[in-house]
């Protein structure tokens, strides 16, 4: 389910650092030393807390708790009795412990709905240049957390193509996922030391980045090929070709051929933009609910990053090694 940007004291709580972003949401500040300071320009510095639920009759409610925001005392979800809770700056400051150096640069935090998913977003050291062109992938770390017990902590690698500003959606190469996730249960500490071996990980998920893009962009589809790739990354229903799939594929060529960034001669026509022709698609073009022009910005964001939009660009992302191999 999709959600509207979260508000903090009347404002939206989403603050971005540097360039601005694809999505354009958010308030613009100057680069922060530390996550502390992203939460507090994002308005992120609450608590979950957990409260005993009780019926309207005041009778109990055996193993569950309400999470509760602690500076307006909205309801964020219910939990099971075991659930832990991990706050914004827990969870966050473990960005500063990742790069001790102060190598990373946070570029983007937020929270959706009532603030129940929060997100991070910061720029590791080092670029991806696909076939030494001007073509640059940059290198992030997204961190995100729920405090509804829908989803544990979780540091994605998150690959952004800078001429576009789209987010990429990269499958590790052993099959099982990508990043670090974190249950919010048992000894928290522990485990978030276990995770800061994140750092390594990330580094082998781009050097296989690297070396798949530029396969990408060596391989030239046929218009055959590029055709059977766009349906199978968006099939027909099982009631056979609606006239909404065929715009949608017919949108994907359009964006393939002119593309933003689509016509720099070293990857022309090759399956590494069709790969992109996807990802432009999804984060600017797919329709998206909502009734104001910021309620569809964040919900295309949430999609983009977290639901429908990212599986969709995952299956791209593997559909394209398939057809380059």
């Amino acid at each position: 389910m999709a959600h509207e940007l979260a508000t903090t004291n009347g404002r939206a709580a989403m603050a971005y650092f540097g360039d601005t972003p694809w999505h354009r949401l958010g308030t613009r500040l100057e680069n922060p030393a530390t996550a502390a300071e992203a939460i507090e320009g994002a308005g992120l510095d609450y608590e979950a807390e957990l409260t005993r639920m009780t019926t309207v009759d005041d009778i109990p409610v055996p193993n569950r708790l309400a999470v509760v925001r602690s500076d307006n005392r909205q309801i964020l979800g219910t939990v099971g009795t075991s659930y832990v809770p991990v706050q914004n700056r827990q969870a966050f400051g473990f960005l500063d412990a990742v790069v001790a150096d102060g190598s990373l640069r946070y570029h983007t935090a937020g929270a959706l709905g009532k603030g129940e998913r929060v997100w991070m977003l910061a720029k590791l050291p080092d670029d991806i240049r696909v076939k030494n062109s001007d073509d640059v992938t940059e290198k992030y770390l997204l961190l995100s957390n729920s405090h509804d017990g829908s989803s544990s902590l979780r540091v994605h690698f998150t690959p952004i193509r800078v001429v576009c500003a789209n987010t990429l959606a990269i499958a590790a190469r052993n099959g099982r996922g990508q990043g670090v996730s974190i249950i919010h249960k048992g000894d928290l500490v522990a485990k978030v030391h276990q995770a800061q071996q994140v750092l390594g990980l990330a580094k082998r998920f781009y050097d296989d980045a690297e070396e798949q893009i530029d396969q990408l962009a060596r391989h030239y589809p046929s218009l055959r090929q590029l055709e059977e790739y766009f349906r199978q990354v968006y099939p027909d229903s099982p009631d056979g070709e609606s006239s909404r799939t065929k715009n949608v594929r017919q949108e994907m060529l359009r964006l393939f051929e002119h593309g933003i960034g689509h016509d720099m001669p070293e990857i022309r026509h090759t399956t590494w933009t069709a790969l992109n022709a996807v990802t432009e698609y999804v984060d600017h073009y797919r329709s998206t609910r909502g009734k104001t022009t910021t309620e569809r910005a964040s919900n295309r964001l949430e999609s983009a990053w977290f639901g429908s939009g990212a599986r969709l660009k995952e299956r791209a992302w593997e559909l394209a090694l398939q057809m380059a191999t």
